[in-house]
């Protein structure tokens, strides 16, 4: 019989009985107690799988694309469109996010994250076996937007509600610590996806790269997804899993009564961290664009410096969960998003300052981006109304990645190589006014309140 859904009166969802012989549930199955740091380690290697995906696709995007996708145009125009097709994604995750929860609410947990994992698997590892715009033409633009569009897509979907059932189950006065934890997926993911090229820009020559090197990158996320698949897996269908989502409300809700309800907590929870969404692409994806274009330096000595960069951000992210702990997470935001804005006045000198001036702004950089993500995931999502939380976290990461992050590398690269690169110091800089007013808004609604 096919299990129903139903709206209670109060905007609730009311959920049919699950099927406890479900096939990864009886798999796995297990009822002992959950600890947070077993939550952590599920949220670690989910976020780590999914960052290896976005840095390989991200690099990419660089160093591939606009050589084998759009050679019919100049190396910056080439970059440009691979950067508009690689903001697709952010594009289509809060779609993906709407129709996955849509699944969540017709079948299961287990059913979306697999559906979505498997998404994620099929276009990334589709990509790898794309044929090139000297074979197949503009069809081959065609297709890679299409793979974006489906990483996008399961992006939103492989929403597990780890973050929220970590934040809510850590102790109180742990909360900074345990938030940080999925926030090292990032600078992991980068480390693997950009040894991963550096090698191989180290041990091909370039027509072997461009031919066929580069898409191994994209069979290794493959790999790496399968075995995140299971790992999470193991975590979500436990019955102790849904009870403690149950017993926090953490389940999908209406979105349209959502959005009356909480729509001033989606706003502010998208802009608080927008300073640290915005540093995130421009000390990885565009300085290597603009290394790519306008220096001589060894494209794989660099790698190895952002390398040196993310694990510094890995530290940072470590670090921003004592000090917020001690200070509270929003206001160690808003003191990052202070020290991001002044950092965003020395980008024109660092980035034109030779090699030890990019040296220092890549290290920096990434310093204060780890100090600044490490708490940017879901500052504000205690704002939600218990049973909003899941859908609000959700939605609200979704729509944070969008404004701050999607259109990063494009903007950046477009503004500073037709006006100049005091322009990428002004859009820094926005992102850091933004997040501070976000979070001034945010202070004054509680105080309100």
């Amino acid at each position: 019989m096919a299990n129903t859904t139903t709206f209670g009166g109060n905007g609730r969802v009311d959920y049919p009985p699950r099927h406890t012989d479900s096939g990864a549930r009886n798999i796995n199955s297990r009822d002992g107690h959950i600890a947070p740091g077993e939550i952590a380690i599920g949220v670690v290697i989910g976020r780590a799988s999914e960052y290896f995906d976005f840095f390989v696709y991200a690099i990419a995007s660089v160093l591939v694309f606009p050589s084998i996708f759009f050679p019919f145009d100049g190396r910056l125009e080439g970059t440009l469109y691979a950067f508009t097709i690689f903001a697709f994604a952010f594009i289509a995750r809060p779609f993906g996010t709407l129709a996955f929860m849509y699944i969540q609410q017709r079948f299961n947990r287990e059913t979306k994250l697999t559906l979505a994992l498997v998404l994620l698997g099929a276009s990334t590892a589709g990509i790898a076996f794309l044929p090139t715009y000297a074979t197949l033409g503009p069809l081959s633009i065609v297709l890679l937007s299409v793979a974006r569009v489906g990483q996008g897509v399961a992006l939103g979907g492989s929403w597990d509600g780890l973050p929220s059932l970590l934040a809510l189950n850590a102790p109180s006065n742990k909360r900074g610590w345990y938030a940080m934890l999925g926030q090292l997926g990032a600078p992991v993911g980068f480390i693997l996806a950009a040894g991963l090229f550096s090698f191989l820009l180290s041990t091909l020559d370039n027509t072997d790269f461009l031919d066929w090197g580069w898409r191994y990158p994209f069979y290794v996320a493959f790999a790496i997804n399968v075995v995140a698949l299971f790992a999470r897996l193991r975590l979500v269908s436990t019955t102790e899993y849904s009870r403690l989502l149950d017993e926090r409300e953490l389940e999908p809700t209406n979105v349209i009564e959502m959005s009356h309800s909480q729509g001033r907590n989606i706003l502010i929870g998208a802009l608080a961290a927008l300073a640290s969404y915005a540093l995130f692409h421009l000390v990885t994806v565009f300085p290597l664009s603009w290394i790519n274009l306008y220096s001589s330096r060894s494209i794989a000595e660099f790698l190895h410096l952002q390398m040196g960069g993310a694990a510094l951000a890995a530290v940072g992210i470590v670090i921003s969960g004592l000090i917020a702990d001690r200070f509270g997470r929003r206001s160690t935001l808003g003191a990052l998003a202070v020290m991001i804005g002044v950092f965003s006045g020395f980008v024109p000198m660092l980035m034109d300052g030779g090699a030890l001036g990019q040296n220092v702004f890549i290290l920096t950089g990434f310093c204060l981006l780890g100090l600044s993500y490490g708490q940017a995931a879901g500052a504000v999502t205690a704002n939600f109304e218990a049973k909003y939380r899941y859908t609000g976290a959700a939605l609200t990461s979704d729509l944070a990645w969008l404004v701050g992050a999607a259109f990063a590398p494009l903007v950046a690269l477009g503004l500073s190589a037709h006006f100049g690169l005091a322009y990428v110091s002004l859009y820094l800089l926005s992102g850091a006014v933004g997040s501070l007013a976000a979070l001034s808004l945010n202070r004054a609604l509680e105080i309100r309140d």
